[in-house]
C-alpha cells in the first residue's frame, strides 16, 4: 500500500471535504473468486486500493483515515486464510512504512494487539514510533478490533478510574466516557464508506459512528479508486448534517429569490 510521493495541490481540496473518513474494506474474497483465484489473491489486490485511498486522502486534504483491516471476528476464518493475512501484514509493514513516513503519514494500529505474534507487534510498535510525529494524515488501521470490544474496554477503563477515585461514578455520561474509547483523540468520522454491496457497519466504531454519514457502494474493495472515492465525497457534499437539530431558516432574501 505504499503511496507515491504526493504533493498537496490546493485546487484539489474540496470545499466540503470530510476531515475523517472511515472505511470497511469489503469484497476481496469475491473479487478473487470471480477471477478463479484464492482469497489471498484478493487480499493482495486490496493493498493497491489501500495505496490509492491513502494517496487520495493526501491529495484532497483529508486529515484522518480509519480502515477496518481485521476484525475480532476474522479469527474465525480458515487457518490458511488467517495465516496468509498475517504473512501479508508482515510484508506490508516491512515494505510500506518508508513511503508512508516520507509522505508525513502518522500510522496507528487500533485494537487488541496482544493477540498478534511478537514479530507483528514489534513491527507495529516500530511503525507507530517512527511515524508518531507526522501530522499530514493520520492513518488508523483497525486490527483485531470490534466496536463492542471498544465499548467494553472503555467501560472497564472508566470503572478502574472510578475505583481509583479518579472518576466519580455518578458523573459518568457521554462526555466523561468518551476519552476512554479508541480514537478519542481524533474527531468522529464524518463519512463512513463500505464497499462490496453490503449495507451494514459490522461492529465497526459503534460509538464513534453515531452521527456519521453512511455511504455504501457495490464496488469491491480491490476496484476502489479515485473515481469511486469522488462519487462518495460528491454524495457527502450534498448531505445536510444537523446532528439532531433543526436547520436554521434561510435568510429572507434567499427565500424571496
Amino acid at each position: 500500500m505504499t503511496p507515491r510521493k504526493v504533493v498537496a495541490h490546493q485546487g484539489a481540496i474540496r470545499a466540503n471535504t470530510p476531515h475523517h473518513i472511515a472505511i470497511v474494506m469489503d469484497g476481496n474474497g469475491r473479487w478473487a473468486r470471480r477471477r478463479a483465484q484464492p482469497r489471498s489473491f484478493g487480499h493482495r489486490a486490496g493493498q493497491k486500493a489501500v495505496r490509492a485511498t491513502v494517496e487520495y486522502c493526501l491529495r484532497h486534504g483529508v486529515g484522518v483515515l480509519t480502515l477496518f483491516a481485521f476484525s475480532s471476528e476474522n479469527w474465525k476464518r480458515p487457518d490458511a486464510e488467517v495465516g496468509a493475512l498475517m504473512d501479508l501484514f508482515l510484508k506490508a509493514l516491512d515494505k510500506e512504512i518508508d513511503k508512508l513516513h516520507e509522505n508525513h503519514v502518522r500510522v496507528r494500529f487500533i485494537g487488541e494487539l496482544a493477540a498478534f505474534s511478537e514479530a507483528i507487534r514489534t513491527r507495529m510498535q516500530a511503525a507507530m514510533l517512527r511515524t508518531g510525529a507526522n501530522a499530514r494524515l493520520t492513518l488508523n488501521v483497525c486490527v483485531n478490533y470490534g466496536g463492542r470490544w471498544d465499548m467494553a474496554q472503555a467501560a472497564r477503563r472508566a470503572a478502574s478510574a472510578a475505583v481509583a477515585g479518579k472518576l466519580e461514578p455518578s458523573a459518568i455520561d457521554e462526555t466523561t466516557l468518551t476519552p476512554y474509547f479508541c480514537l478519542a483523540d481524533v474527531p468522529p468520522p464524518d463519512l463512513f464508506i463500505r464497499t462490496g454491496g453490503e449495507h451494514r457497519i459490522s461492529n465497526f466504531l459503534l460509538w464513534q459512528l453515531a452521527y456519521t454519514e453512511l455511504y455504501f457502494t457495490d464496488t469491491l474493495w480491490p476496484d476502489m479508486d479515485a473515481a469511486e472515492l469522488d462519487r462518495a465525497l460528491d454524495d457527502y457534499s450534498h448531505r445536510e448534517r444537523r446532528f439532531g437539530c433543526v436547520p436554521a431558516p434561510a435568510p429572507a432574501a434567499a427565500r424571496a429569490s
